[in-house]
C-alpha cells in the first residue's frame, strides 16, 4: 500500500501530463520536461530521507486495528 507522500506525488504527476497533454511547442515542452527531473530529484530525496529516519508504525496504522 503506498504511502501518503508517494500518493500524492502520483496524483500530481500524473495530473501535469493531463493537463499538459495538448501542448505542441517544443519550447514549452523541454520547460515542462527540465521542471518534471528536477521534482523527480525532490521525490528522490525525500525518498532517501524518509528511509534514513523510518519509524515505526502507529497502532492504527496496522492492519486489523479498525
Amino acid at each position: 500500500m503506498p504511502g501518503i507522500q508517494q500518493t500524492y506525488a502520483i496524483r500530481r504527476i500524473r495530473d501535469a501530463f493531463r493537463e499538459n497533454k495538448n501542448i505542441k511547442d517544443s519550447e514549452k515542452i523541454e520547460e515542462l520536461v527540465n521542471k518534471a527531473k528536477a521534482n523527480l530529484e525532490i521525490i528522490h530525496r525525500q525518498v532517501t530521507i524518509s528511509q534514513l529516519y523510518s519509524t515505526q508504525k502507529l497502532v492504527i496504522e496496522s492492519p486489523g486495528n479498525t
